[in-house]
């Protein structure tokens, strides 16, 4: 048997992983940077844990095709938390939520984050995208961003005003401008053309647009990959005996297993292999999410849009996701001075589409039109993100989730059909419980005494 042979039994599928690892890459590369960057951490702690995604959780069980890293619906809580706590202690919060997510997988709690009303997931991915579009605008301008959510917004004519007197901040906006005009055409390309990843060909042109013509506009600042990295300091764990210190553990926590353990609901949609084992799936993002607090880099979770284009590329097994770790290893490696090549206007414009596509417009007005208190929760929840803070607005929802729950399960509707003759018929809907009993007795009390009641 030849060698090809004997590779091709033993692996039959390493041609459509290794298209597919490619494409995945290429998504993922302007991703980990954008997000980094956004975040307030440098841009090679994204690619660290774009890395850690492929080469940790992208070996171990639970979604065979689904892909972790960096996550622009975590980019407004990292900002926060280094803002408030600095960047030592991101590592202790990253590594504690890691540990609690293989605490919850061992009990096997997986399972019960898919009992987490949709609206509220919905709700919190709507409230992060209008949060990071805001400060996003700033940052395509040149700006320096406020730093709560509400201020982002509010603030957003005046900083306007000050675009609109400087050439440079235009220059910079105009370039991010571009570079979602670019994404958003590129889908209507032909096939052949989108073979290329819309945000990495966003940001390919952006660079070359900036060099050729000189455009005064800030690129990434490169540290390197091993002056990135810094594991947190015994100093940085004394941050837990702080009451919000703990709140934003939980926080993080809590929004990256229910957004990884919904992308897997997702992605098992999108293709007919192994269903996912979501218990195996929140320890495996529990596993690298440890990895990564260890090594003082982003959070992760899975990411609908890696996962995606890994399925649609055509990928079989895990070995597509493992390999896309292996090609961000290598270019941070060997070809890390081409980040400080690329515009921050260009990843601010990636990031506002990312923030864009996180708002559910079209499921919302569909939602109002079915179930207007799941679309009213899920609007509290996205606005109550942007006012007060994401693990207040997350609390908020649930909350409201729990209050809907209530009432409807002690909610009871009685119809009564008295034709005159005959018996009287009454038809109960909802649920006969202690709380409605009383009303229900008076109901039945009231028909006439003379006849059947069925």
């Amino acid at each position: 048997m030849s060698l090809i042979a004997e590779q091709n039994r033993r692996f039959p599928h390493w041609r459509q992983d290794l298209t597919a690892s490619l494409v995945v890459f290429l998504v993922a590369l302007p991703l980990c940077v954008g997000v980094a960057v956004a975040s307030g951490v440098p841009a090679e702690l994204g690619l660290v844990t774009g890395i850690v995604g492929g080469l940790v959780t992208g070996l171990l069980p639970g979604s065979s095709l689904q892909v972790s890293g960096p996550a622009a619906g975590l980019t407004v809580l990292v900002f926060g938390a280094v803002d408030q706590y600095g960047l030592p202690a991101l590592g202790v919060i990253v590594l504690a939520a890691g540990l609690v997510q293989l605490v919850m997988g061992a009990l096997k709690l997986g399972r019960w984050f898919r009992a987490i009303s949709l609206s509220v997931v919905e709700g919190m991915l709507a409230g992060i995208g209008l949060v990071l579009i805001a400060g996003q605008l700033y940052a395509a301008a040149g700006l320096q961003a406020p730093a709560s959510g509400i201020d982002k917004l509010t603030g957003l004519p005046g900083a306007a005003a000050d675009a609109f007197g400087s050439t440079q901040a235009l220059t910079s906006l105009a370039l991010g401008a571009g570079t979602v005009a670019v994404m958003v055409l590129w889908k209507r390309l032909p096939k052949r053309a989108r073979a290329l990843p819309g945000a990495l060909a966003a940001v390919v042109l952006a660079t070359a647009a900036t060099a050729a013509l000189g455009l005064p506009v800030a690129t990434v600042e490169v540290n390197g990959l091993l002056d990135s990295v810094q594991p947190p300091g015994a100093g940085a764990f004394g941050e837990l005996a702080d009451v919000g210190f703990l709140g934003t553990i939980v926080a993080f926590t809590l929004i990256a297993s229910a957004e990884s353990l919904f992308s897997a609901a997702a992605v098992d949609r999108l293709h007919d292999g192994p269903r996912t084992e979501y218990d195996k799936e929140l320890m495996a993002q529990g596993a690298g999410n440890t990895v990564c607090g260890v090594l003082g880099a982003l959070p992760m979770t899975a990411v609908i849009v890696r996962s995606s284009a890994n399925v649609g590329a055509g990928a079989r097994t895990k070995a597509s996701r493992v390999l896309h770790g292996v090609w961000l290893l290598l270019f941070a490696a060997l070809l890390p001075s081409a980040l400080a090549l690329i515009p921050l206007p260009a990843l601010a414009g990636i990031l506002v589409h990312a923030g864009w596509k996180l708002i559910p417009f079209r499921g919302l007005v569909a939602l109002w039109r079915g179930h207007r208190g799941e679309a009213l929760i899920l609007v509290v929840t996205a606005v109550s993100i942007v006012a007060v803070n994401m693990f207040e607005g997350v609390l908020i929802g649930l909350a409201l989730s729990v209050v809907k729950t209530a009432w409807e399960a002690s909610h009871l509707r009685m119809e009564i059909v008295d034709k005159g003759a005959g018996p009287v018929q009454a038809h109960l809907t909802g649920n006969a419980t202690f709380l409605r009993l009383p009303k229900m007795l008076e109901s039945l009390e009231a028909l006439p005494q003379d006849r059947p009641v069925e």
